[in-house]
C-alpha cells in the first residue's frame, strides 16, 4: 500500500527542481514518480501530473491528451479543478481558443473556490487571443474588484457596464 502523504511530499520535492534542473530529467522524475501511483489504481492523478510536466516545460501538445485523459478518469477535488484551468491554457495555446472559453465558462458558472480568480485570468486571456478586449477587461476588472482596498463596488459596477 501506498502512502500518499509521502507521494505528495516527494511530488512536491521533485516540483520545487523545475528550472534548476533539465527539462529531461524533470519529465523523467515526474514520470519515474508517477508510476507508483499506476501500479496502485490511480491514473487520473499519473496523468494529470504528466500532463502538469509537459505543460510546465512547454510542451503543451504533449499536456493536452493527458489532462483530457486524467479528467475522463475521474480526477476529483482541486487537481479537477487545476486540470479544467490548465487544459483550457493549454488549449488556448495549441490554438484551440473557442473549447478554451467553453471550458472556462462552465467553471466560472458551476463552481467556487480559491481558483475563481485563476479562471478570471485565463478566461480573459482566451477572450483576448479573440480580440474580445472589453469582455476580457471585464472579467480582469470582476476579479480584481474583490481585492481592493476600497472602489470595490464601482470597479465591479464598471466591470459590468463594459459588457453593455
Amino acid at each position: 500500500m501506498i502512502d500518499f502523504e509521502l507521494w505528495e511530499a516527494e511530488l512536491k520535492t521533485i516540483w520545487d527542481q523545475l528550472g534548476l534542473i533539465s527539462n529531461a530529467d524533470f519529465i523523467e522524475k515526474i514520470k519515474v514518480h508517477t508510476e507508483t501511483l499506476c501500479a496502485h489504481q490511480r491514473h487520473a492523478i499519473a496523468d494529470f501530473e504528466r500532463a502538469c510536466v509537459y505543460d510546465s516545460t512547454g510542451s503543451e501538445k504533449d499536456a493536452e491528451p493527458l489532462y483530457r485523459s486524467a479528467l475522463h478518469l475521474g480526477l476529483t477535488g482541486l487537481r479537477r479543478r487545476r486540470a479544467r484551468i490548465q487544459l483550457a491554457s493549454t488549449l488556448r495555446n495549441n490554438g484551440k481558443t473557442d473549447e478554451s472559453i467553453e471550458i472556462l465558462r462552465e467553471e466560472k458558472e458551476n463552481y467556487s473556490d480559491e481558483l475563481d480568480d485563476a479562471v478570471n485570468a485565463f478566461l480573459a486571456l482566451s477572450l483576448s487571443s479573440i480580440n474580445n478586449d472589453k469582455e476580457a477587461l471585464s472579467v480582469v476588472l470582476e476579479s480584481l474588484s474583490k481585492h481592493l482596498p476600497r472602489y470595490n463596488k464601482s470597479v465591479y459596477h464598471y466591470s459590468k457596464k463594459l459588457l453593455k
